[in-house]
């Protein structure tokens, strides 16, 4: 099985938001929330408004992502037993194909044209199998871009009313932030928001 399997990339908010931050500054002209310049505030000591996601948590909890995993590994497992299906077939009849060949019951004919037979099945196995991943992938590649899009899109609604300078990503597996303050975490406004907004979108599509 191993040899056919379909390779699965990872639905992750990690692996699409850790080498960027989750939201640009408050503002496109980089101040802080009372409006004084980035610069003008950090000699001033004015420390800037910061949060933090804890992505490991939005996966959790995300009912799109986590439903969306769902079926991403139900369809694989479809795809591989597609193409096991397949092998198990062009096996036998290679298996049938060395019996005959075996005991002198084919002419060379017969035995060229059955060798050619078999290539032409491992040919569209492999053919068939390249076209499944590559389906997948540009389905995941299109999930994850939208993904991107929806939480970036909602932290910039989020923050018209919160003000923070930077809201920063955070993951046990792979963050830069060797430390984070927990009381600076926005992690279940977040998830709760963007559950709220994945129901409001399910309910306008009915």
């Amino acid at each position: 099985m191993r040899n056919i399997s379909v390779f699965l990339s990872s639905l992750s908010v990690v692996a699409v938001l850790m080498a960027a931050s989750c939201t640009p500054p408050s503002t496109k002209e980089g101040t802080v929330a009372k409006g004084i310049p980035v610069e003008q505030a950090q000699a001033a000591g004015v420390p800037a408004k910061i949060a933090y996601v804890n992505l490991d948590t939005l996966e959790a909890k995300y009912e799109v992502l986590k439903t969306k995993r769902e079926e991403f590994k139900k369809r694989q497992e479809q795809m591989e037993n597609e193409l096991q299906r397949s092998f198990d077939q062009m096996n036998q009849d290679a298996e049938e194909v060395q019996k005959k060949a075996q005991a002198n019951t084919l002419t060379q004919v017969e035995y060229e044209a059955a060798q050619k037979r078999l290539g032409q099945m491992q040919h569209s196995l492999q053919t068939r199998k390249q076209s499944l991943q590559d389906q997948l992938m540009k389905e995941q590649e299109d999930f994850n871009k939208d993904l991107k899009s929806k939480l970036d899109s909602y932290l910039e609604e989020y923050n018209k009313n919160h003000h923070y300078d930077y809201i920063l990503s955070y993951s046990y597996a792979g963050s830069s932030l060797l430390y984070v303050n927990k009381q600076l975490e926005i992690t279940k406004d977040v998830v709760d928001g963007l559950n709220a907004a994945a129901k409001n979108d399910a309910g306008k599509k009915k």
